[in-house]
């Protein structure tokens, strides 16, 4: 019997012996296995296929550092803190081989800084790695190794998954070795948890610990359904809470990474926000659910397809969404170009609406600027904001006007410490919508004693006069 049919019967017989009991009256014995098959039931066809696809990941790096001066430096006259000293720093994770000709994903973390890649199969090759692609806002990267008849695993499909099906994580924990544990589907869409910019995760019980990252989570049938990236942990060992990126994200970024090119998201180009209890009151409906569309960026891809302020988006190509996390990260399993559906809500009506997967505009243009003079902003880099720029540092893209993008030390604007990441909203009485408009005001303002600005950090403004 093929290998795939072996695994089905398996899990299928397994899931018939889990689920017996539930069926059998209180006062009823239990069923007696009645074969040597039931008895020996195990997952072991399941780790035969996937297991000798997942690797370990060896990543070195040389870090310099100036010594500290010692007394003799100053007694003799040396070159103070001489000699720089080198540390090797070194770490291990996992990878998953998706491709036969020996493509490999795993998370960004592992190999970041690294400058050099080994790769260890578990028959015990070795191989020099080639990074084709790290993108640290997915968390994931993708390796390649140059070998002979290479095992792979399969991409599935994470949004086949249902909260409660069994699921395997293989990797090397703490560098032990490979190993294999077993768990369930705890939660399916966690976005509140602050790992990565396009959170989805699928939260699993099964145990997930250091050197587990970039490791598989496997489904039943032998498929890579998640890359595990993450635990919650306050001991930094397994607590029964682990995180993976799901496949269809994982699959978006092997693709781009063989394409040779760069990961570009597609972006949304509305602003929209969690419903309260309160708000599903006032909009109608039966419980909280979806996201309300509160703002749309004009000829953006939302307005484009007819998106409205109000509108409540329940689902993005079937899967539920609840806040922007969602709506971003199902249009990132997206290529340009492409189109994703939403399931909408409007005035009680229900419709579906095709979203163009679009790259943010780089619109306006950056148009950096290093301000020099005798003034507040001297030492300052300033830059445009656009849903393209916005996007890379990490902000909505919906956000305008003139953002720090760099402080120089020992400058003014270090001194009245400002920041990077800081909006300038005005100078004197003139709002600033462009870097030209800060331009103009510096010049109108050059030689002044006293500089009147609003500076937006966050959500935090500042007023006040700032003399020279």
């Amino acid at each position: 019997m093929p290998t795939h049919r072996k695994i089905a019967a398996i899990c299928s017989a397994a899931l018939a012996l889990f689920a017996a009991p539930l069926a059998v009256p209180a006062a009823q014995a239990q069923d007696v296995p009645e074969s040597p098959a039931q008895i020996q039931l195990s997952f072991s066809p399941v780790v035969k296929t996937a297991a000798p696809a997942v690797v370990n990941v060896y990543s070195r790096r040389v870090v310099r550092t100036r010594a500290a001066p010692s007394i003799f430096d100053f007694m003799f006259g040396g070159e103070l803190g001489a000699p720089t000293q080198e540390r090797v720093e070194q770490s291990l994770g996992s990878g998953v081989i998706v491709d036969g000709d020996g493509v490999i994903v795993t998370n960004n973390h592992v190999v970041e800084g690294a400058q050099e890649l080994k790769v260890a199969l578990n028959d015990g090759r070795e191989y020099e790695a080639e990074l084709l692609l790290a993108d640290e806002r997915t968390d994931l990267a993708v390796l390649r190794i140059d070998g002979d008849e290479l095992p792979s695993l399969d991409i599935g499909r994470s949004s086949d998954l249902e909260v409660g099906d069994l699921v395997l994580a293989i990797g090397n924990p703490f560098g032990v070795g490979q190993t294999v544990t077993s768990g369930i589907v705890s939660a399916l869409a966690r976005t509140d948890v602050g790992i990565t910019d396009y959170s989805f995760f699928i939260q699993t019980d099964a145990a997930v610990n250091p050197g587990n990252s970039g490791g598989a989570l496997v489904a039943l049938d032998g498929s890579l359904v998640g890359v595990n990236t993450a635990i919650f942990s306050r001991s930094g060992g397994s607590n029964g809470i682990g995180f993976a990126i799901p496949a269809e994200l994982v699959s978006r970024v092997v693709e781009t990474a063989l394409e040779g090119g760069e990961v570009v998201r597609p972006w949304l180009g509305a602003r929209v926000q969690k419903i309260t209890p309160e708000l599903a009151s006032s909009l109608g409906l039966a419980r909280p659910q979806g996201a309300l569309v509160s703002e749309v960026y004009p000829g953006g891809p939302a307005d484009d397809a007819g998106l409205q302020v109000g509108d409540v988006i329940t689902a993005v190509d079937g899967a539920p969404v609840n806040d922007l996390a969602g709506v971003r990260f199902l249009l990132a399993t997206h290529r340009i170009g492409d189109a994703a559906v939403a399931s909408v809500l409007r005035e009680g009506q229900a419709r579906d609406i095709r979203i163009a997967a679009t790259a943010p505009p780089e619109s306006p243009a950056r148009n950096e600027l290093q301000i020099t003079g005798r003034n507040p902003f001297q030492g300052a880099t300033v830059a445009n904001l656009s849903p393209a720029f916005a996007d890379e540092i990490g902000l909505d893209p919906l956000e305008t006007g003139v953002i720090i993008t760099n402080i120089a030390r020992g400058t003014a604007a270090d001194y009245f410490r400002l920041r990077p990441g800081d909006r300038v909203v005005e100078v004197g009485d003139q709002r600033i919508g462009a870097v030209d408009d800060l331009a103009a005001m510096l010049e109108r303002f050059d030689g002044a004693e006293s500089w009147p600005l609003e500076i937006r950090r966050g959500e935090q403004v500042f007023d006040q006069t700032v003399r020279m």
